[in-house]
């Protein structure tokens, strides 16, 4: 028997919260199961471990963001997050080259995970209908026996001697992140399992907190260096609420930043980007660094499943869960929600074939955006198609013609915040700037200290072309 006026959420994070919300366009009780008991104020919990870890909200994911809550963008500010203009407020080195700045409408809050996840959850309880099952883990998934529809979940409390429970419901959704168990579970009613695809690019990243100063970043609120093949590290600094700078430095493929002081100040100083090493080098840090690994980018293929039971269906990471480094996860967990309350607002019928079909055109584009760089690797496995070919060299004359052709930069800003699809870059009028700016063609921003030897340096020149 189903419940047809209740929903039940698995996971209580970013992906949980906005579907909820998108959920009560149709369903007058969602319930969230999280394994985790929620703290009341803006701290990281243990079931989110990327939680302390430096996280991005897109320009388009901030839109997305107050489409499903409208004025959470004036509480984040009241908060302390700054507004930041991404492209005149933060200083950018695609491939080595560094961008020319200018006012644009691309904006962006730089803000702490806790903090965004604390004030989206506020706002969600607040919502008539909406309740949270927190310390409870989903243990699996019940279905009437020959039904082809889900009509609930098993739920047991993480407490010792707790007895399992049944909570009945007309559609469950597994925002269950990365470690998602709807393979299994579906394997148990019987289902084929979705294709997955992934790109091995194994990441490590360490991220630790500085006091925010004036001068520091010549006063702007962020500054970027990307990995290249001749040097697999990214480095980010972004002004986030309370007066500080998150810094995140990454390596790929076994490069791992150190966490000491004196090797964190030399693998900042190797970045092409000057002013990241002078943040980690003079900024007082407010905290130890954290280390995170991400071994792969992984996407599930649910639109291409035959057959997949009614009253259930899988979003955000546990769909498809990106390379932490571009910052399009919580920015595609947005588009979702908004994207499940319209189906919704249509009617139920059919709604797993058609939001997975409308899922992956969301997808599409952020996928093809990191999997397409990462193919830039050698030692990255993929096929590297002509196009992906064409793409990377022709983005890398961008970047250099973007030195001093603003509009070039922001063509690629649109496109990295998920704003314009990534054919706007081929189109004549870009294509025309790019030719034209490769006979100014600059060199890359020199570094001269990404030439020295540090702790436990090795040969980088093993990771090039």
């Amino acid at each position: 028997m189903t419940h047809p006026d209740t929903a039940v959420v698995i996971g209580a994070s970013i992906g949980g919260l906005l579907a909820a919300r998108a959920l009560m366009k149709r369903y007058t009780k969602v319930t969230l199961v999280d394994r985790d008991l929620l703290p009341e104020s803006a701290v990281g919990r243990r079931g989110v471990p990327q939680g302390r870890q430096l996280h991005i909200l897109l320009a388009r994911g901030r839109e997305a963001f107050e489409e499903l809550l409208p004025g959470l963008s004036g509480e984040l500010a009241a908060l302390g997050a700054p507004l930041i203009d991404l492209h005149e407020q933060v200083h950018w080195y695609n491939d080595g080259y560094r961008m020319r700045r200018a006012p644009s409408s691309l904006r962006a809050f730089g803000i702490s995970r806790p903090l965004l996840e604390h004030a989206v959850r506020a706002r969600v309880a607040a919502l008539p209908g909406v309740s949270f099952l927190p310390g409870c883990e989903v243990v699996g998934l019940t279905a009437a026996p020959g039904s082809r529809r889900v009509n609930g979940v098993r739920v047991l409390p993480r407490t010792e001697g707790a007895a399992e429970s049944v909570i009945g419901a007309d559609l469950v959704v597994d925002a269950g992140g990365r470690a998602s168990r709807t393979p299994v579970w579906l394997r148990e009613l019987g289902y084929e399992c979705a294709a997955e695809e992934q790109v091995r690019v194994g990441i490590t990243y360490v991220t630790r907190n500085y006091r925010r100063e004036p001068h520091h970043l010549d006063g702007l609120f962020g500054a970027l260096a990307n990995a290249t093949p001749g040097l697999p590290r990214t480095g980010i600094v972004a002004a986030q609420e309370e007066g500080r700078f998150a810094v995140v430095l990454a390596g790929v493929l076994g490069e791992e930043p150190p966490t000491d002081d004196e090797g964190l100040a030399w693998y900042a100083a190797s970045l092409a980007a000057p002013q990241i090493g002078e943040v980690v080098r003079s900024a007082v840090p407010l905290d130890a660094p954290v280390k995170m690994r991400f071994p792969a980018s992984t996407r599930r293929r649910y639109e291409r499943l035959r057959s997949f039971p009614d009253g259930y269906l899988v979003v955000g990471d546990a769909l498809c869960s990106f390379n932490p480094v571009y910052g399009q996860g919580m920015t595609v967990a947005a588009l979702e929600a908004l994207l499940l309350g319209d189906l919704l607002g249509r009617g139920g019928d059919g709604l797993a074939r058609r939001f997975f079909r409308g899922a992956a055109k969301i997808i599409d584009a952020p996928w093809s955006i990191s999997v397409g760089s990462d193919l830039r690797f050698p030692q990255v496995e993929g096929r590297r198609s002509p196009r992906v070919r064409f793409v990377n060299a022709y983005v890398n004359r961008l970047h250099a013609a973007a030195t001093a052709d603003p509009v070039l930069g922001a063509a690629f800003l649109r496109v990295l915040n998920l704003i314009d699809a990534p054919s706007r870059l081929l189109a004549p009028a870009t294509v025309l700037r790019v030719l034209r700016g490769a006979s100014a063609r600059s060199s890359p921003a020199a570094s001269s200290p990404a030439g020295e030897a540090g702790p436990g340096d090795r040969d980088l020149r093993a990771s090039g072309d």
